[in-house]
């Protein structure tokens, strides 16, 4: 019973969010805790909230944060140059910005952090796709599955969490995987050439000049049009100077064009928040602040923490300053946070419940005794729907060690099912329950539900590939 409850709540969230009955913030909590009182457990509620909450505090914290930090260090211009060598490349040709937006996301996130690649990501392209009219859902699925293949470096967590698992070297895990994880961010790139050559197609191809010119064109008739308007209506020049804001003035007209071209660029080179002379020291204090991590010299959410008081400390020494940046980043900071704690009450309530053990104990049971020296397989393809539907601590230490004890009784090393396990990373970091997605929807001003139906099916196909990838190499 409690395995049929468990996939009905998963279903019941996914319909209603892909639907757009509910909001994901109210899906997240109204949806378990009904299935709670269903189960019977309703007076355990609050337990398995507070237990949920409490697991999930440190990553909150962690983004909540992370945010702050590079979001100060987008304020201060620390990646204007990766930025700058992007949109050289793209220009404002759908196809190359398509294909820029994957090869930015798969770069940005070599630092193993996912909120911090979309904030990165979206910040750049977002002004590209709103000025051409691509669609956004586009740019947040290649983003989604670039950074779900580089999800899986060592310091990325599934890898790490594998070999804690089952007890293996991280790098024995992850080196033999390199060639297969190659192919299928290969498999991304190409992806996105076929999404951005769609793109073409509908929107067409422009330079940044013609672009901008075109625009202007239309301004200059909408200001011609505007003054024999009131002209014909005996208006004067002081009349017209003396259009309201709200009204169809030229002058508006030619606000909002500049605004538009300044939206455009993607990070405007001029804001008044870049320091240039501190880039340096900018530079150093992430390195330093990325090798923290990946060595595992303090906890993730004190590193960031840490981090984020001295970027705002040196770069905004004064006070008003710093809350100014603080209160520019306060909505994505709101936005992540809720989310997050909201999906707590999802996982506590899975856990607590007991559905999740129940739910793996099924998989692995209606696993047929044939295919059991196959089971690097049957791991590689059950890690595409475990992981989209439970966390990847509960899918590594919860469901993947019985599975390697499966495949042990029949002849196949952990080392082989560790690897197998990682296949589902790309369709994983567009679960509901992965914290880093709403950074990225929210930051794109997409609906969840609408990323959702674009990104599964092309990103369960990347899991394949890396799967196949794999066993073509030998390495699963």
């Amino acid at each position: 019973m409690l395995t049929i409850l468990g996939f009905a709540m998963i279903a019941t969230f996914l319909v209603l969010i892909m639907l757009k009955k509910m909001s994901p913030i109210a899906a997240l909590v109204l949806i378990p805790a009904l299935f709670c009182v269903f189960v019977g457990k309703g007076a355990k509620l609050g337990d398995y909230v507070i237990d949920g909450v409490t697991s999930l505090a440190p990553t909150a914290a962690m983004l909540m944060f992370a945010i702050v930090y590079f979001g100060v260090m987008i304020d201060v211009g620390l990646f204007d140059p990766i930025v700058r060598g992007i949109l050289k490349f793209c220009k404002a040709d759908p196809l190359r910005i398509v294909v820029g937006t994957a090869l930015l996301a798969a770069i940005v996130s070599l630092d193993g952090d996912g909120s911090t690649t979309f904030m990165i990501t979206v910040s750049a392209m977002y002004p590209l796709y709103k000025r051409l009219k691509m669609s956004l859902v586009v740019m947040t699925g290649v983003a989604a599955m670039a950074n779900g293949v580089m999800n899986t470096l060592p310091w990325g967590g599934p890898t790490a969490r594998a070999a804690t698992a089952l007890k293996l070297d991280a790098s024995d895990i992850f080196v033999p995987m390199i060639p297969a994880l190659a192919v299928g961010l290969l498999f991304v790139i190409a992806l996105s050439y076929v999404l951005g050559r769609r793109e073409r197609a509908r929107l067409g191809v422009l330079t940044l000049d013609e672009v901008l010119v075109e625009k202007k064109t239309l301004v200059e008739e909408k200001v011609e049009q505007t003054e024999s308007v009131l002209v014909g209506a005996g208006g004067s020049g002081a009349d017209k100077s003396a259009t309201p804001a709200g009204g169809s003035g030229g002058a508006v007209a030619l606000g909002d064009d500049d605004e538009e071209e300044d939206d455009f660029k993607g990070l405007d080179p001029h804001r008044a928040t870049l320091r240039p002379k501190l880039y340096w020291f900018n530079a150093l204090l992430t390195v330093s602040l990325l090798t923290a991590m990946i060595m595992e010299w303090l906890p993730i959410p004190v590193l960031f923490l840490l981090g984020a008081a001295l970027a705002l400390t040196v770069n905004f020494p004064h006070i008003p300053s710093q809350r100014e940046r603080l209160a520019a980043h306060a909505d994505n900071v709101l936005n992540v946070s809720g989310m997050v704690f909201a999906a707590a009450v999802f996982t506590g309530v899975l856990q607590g419940t007991g559905m999740v053990d129940h739910m793996a104990k099924w998989m692995v049971d209606v696993i047929p005794e044939g295919m059991g020296p196959h089971m690097a397989l049957v791991t590689g393809v059950l890690s595409l729907p475990l992981t989209y539907f439970m966390s990847n601590d509960g899918f590594y230490f919860g469901v993947l060690p019985v599975l390697s004890e499966a495949g042990a009784a029949h002849g196949v090393s952990p080392l082989e099912m560790a690897r197998a396990s990682l296949v589902g990373q790309p369709l994983h970091m567009s679960s509901p329950l992965v914290p880093a997605v709403y950074v990225l929807v929210g930051m794109a001003k997409v609906e969840f539900g609408d990323h959702t139906r674009f990104v599964v099916k092309w990103a369960a196909l990347t899991c394949l590939v890396i799967l196949g990838a794999g066993m073509l190499f030998g390495i699963i």
